[in-house]
């Protein structure tokens, strides 16, 4: 299988601190990756690095190939990269329409497509992003990030405070996402086996380092595994 995804010894973090050093991973296409770690572990600084919203101190991202670590964000999105960033992002004083086909690209995700994927927001196209509820809002950040018909998803704690019944509502297009319809992701979170269960790897970082990684099931199946790497199986 090809590798979508190639980062080798990144280093980065926010001006002169570096919080990631030394990560290098793959990511093969159609593939998913669940990205675990303790509060504080460098995580989101890892999104935020592959999608260009941190300072990075060394290594090289690449994407189908070709590098990508020297491009501005709007040129990895244009390169493929869809970022839905734990703030969600989407303009507020847009409608949910407007959301959709401010930043669509040609390909196979149409806002028609992101409608169906996401009946809610289809009933709510009219809607200012202010008047949605917070788990409206993430399946729009979600669908936002799918019209720019990214190669790669990446998604940050895409469950984080929201009701049981809209955690399964998403849990649900996360997994036809991926693994229904084949797009390669990168999912932080801090339910671990809700994602393990949807994805094919797993890599746990530590003060900035991969600490382990393994098969998703394999980690998912070792319960005392993830409570000594996580403290939270239990």
């Amino acid at each position: 299988m090809a590798e979508l995804l190639e980062v080798e010894n990144l280093s980065a973090g926010y001006g002169e601190a570096v919080v990631l050093d030394g990560i290098s991973l793959a990511l093969g296409e159609g593939r998913t990756l669940a990205l675990l770690g303790r509060n504080g572990t460098g995580k989101t600084t890892f999104i935020d690095t592959l999608a260009g919203a941190t300072r990075q101190h060394g290594g090289s991202i690449r994407l189908g190939g070709q590098r990508i670590d020297g491009l501005a964000s709007h040129l990895r999105a244009a390169a493929g990269i869809g970022w839905v960033p734990q703030e969600r992002n989407i303009f507020k004083s847009l409608t949910v329409h407007e959301n959709l086909t401010a930043v669509a690209r040609p390909g196979a995700w149409t806002p028609a497509r992101a409608y169906e994927m996401f009946p809610r927001l289809a009933e709510r196209k009219g809607n200012l992003g202010t008047q949605l509820s917070g788990g409206e809002q993430q399946m729009l950040a979600v669908a936002r990030a799918l019209v720019v018909n990214p190669r790669l998803l990446l998604l940050d704690e895409p469950l984080e405070g929201l009701a049981p019944i809209i955690v399964e509502e998403l849990l649900r297009a996360i997994r036809r996402i991926t693994q229904g319809e084949g797009l390669a992701a990168i999912i932080v979170e801090q339910h671990p086996q809700a994602i393990l269960a949807i994805s094919d790897e797993a890599v746990v970082l530590d003060h900035g380092t991969i600490v382990h990684r393994d098969a998703a099931a394999t980690l998912a199946s070792q319960p005392e595994v993830l409570d000594r790497l996580l403290g939270v199986a239990r």
